[in-house]
């Protein structure tokens, strides 16, 4: 399949502080083409109705209004975090605009955090080590 086949996805932009990381990168490569919003913002008029779906990381790029408005083929809001508190849902919709999350991704992450949290805590472990090493 061409790359000009895949359908657009809007991304804030491909590694940096903010962008996207590029082992992720990789896997959306192969299902879209990748479009930053630096690329979206030179050449509205011709990229803009390429888009079918925004990929949002760490809250970026800001979903609002306008710039639904300058996606008239949007289909998908993909966010790839567990909430989408960030998001406004009643005014993405309104558009006809789908939203979606990852909402199991973090959860062993969080279990093992946890976990070690309380072990810790039981073992005095901080303070065992504050101790042995003193600052």
């Amino acid at each position: 399949m061409a790359k000009e086949e895949l359908p657009g996805v809007l991304i804030l932009d491909i590694g940096g502080t903010h962008g996207v990381l590029e082992n992720v990168v990789a896997l959306l490569r192969k299902h879209f083409h990748l479009i930053t919003m630096k690329e979206f913002l030179e050449n509205k008029e011709e990229i803009s109705k390429k888009i079918q779906s925004v990929f949002v990381f760490e809250y970026r790029p800001t979903i609002d209004r306008e710039l639904l408005e300058n996606l008239p083929n949007l289909k998908v809001i993909g966010n790839a975090g567990v909430g989408v508190d960030h998001l406004d849902l009643k005014m993405i919709s309104s558009f006809g605009v789908k939203v979606t999350n990852t909402p199991h991704a973090v959860a062993d992450s969080t279990a093992d955090i946890g976990m070690a949290l309380m072990l810790a805590s039981a073992r005095r472990l901080v303070e065992g080590n504050v101790l042995n090493f003193p600052g």
